[in-house]
């Protein structure tokens, strides 16, 4: 049984290794292949929790809304410093500037999903919904095999949550 939960723990392991990776690359062609990997995953990550943990969260999370709000807000502030990354030469200042705060919002979001998010939900959902989200987490990786068909844009989190309550 693949529970969610473990699923989205190994992504964020390798969130982790894949920023310190970048730490160790010693020039530009290095630099761009250790982060658009790692961009793309975070993007498809965000996608994958949008669209199967947090809908479930949101109704039945003794924090739910509120642990949503806030992850969906992170979600948009790690997109936006991806996106600005992409505007900038690989390995110029204003470059790692937006990888520094990609890193920092993915760090806090981390810490914050698994101290508040995943606690939550753990305590709110039997391990057949667990393994039956962890099914859909591996089936929507599939899917979107290098983000496709995913369009990696901001979300209010307020109406997300209002359309997920």
């Amino acid at each position: 049984m693949d529970d969610i939960t473990g699923l989205i723990l190994d992504d964020h392991a390798a969130f982790r290794r894949g920023f310190a990776r970048l730490d160790d690359a010693r020039d530009e062609h290095e630099l761009l292949a250790i982060w658009e990997a790692l961009a793309l995953h975070l993007d498809i990550h965000a996608e994958a929790e949008e669209a199967i943990l947090y809908p479930h969260l949101v109704r039945h999370g003794e924090n739910g809304e509120a642990e949503t709000v806030d992850a969906v807000g992170d979600h948009n502030k790690i997109r936006d410093a991806i996106a600005e990354a992409k505007l900038h030469p690989v390995g110029s200042e204003r470059w790692w500037a937006a990888v520094r705060t990609a890193r920092r919002e993915n760090s806090e979001h981390l810490a914050e999903e698994e101290d508040e998010a995943l606690p939550d939900f753990r305590r709110h959902a039997g391990v057949e919904l667990r393994a039956e989200l962890g099914r859909r987490w591996l089936t929507f990786y599939g899917e979107h095999k290098n983000g496709r068909n995913l369009p990696f844009v901001d979300k209010d989190p307020r109406r997300y949550v209002d359309e997920h309550r």
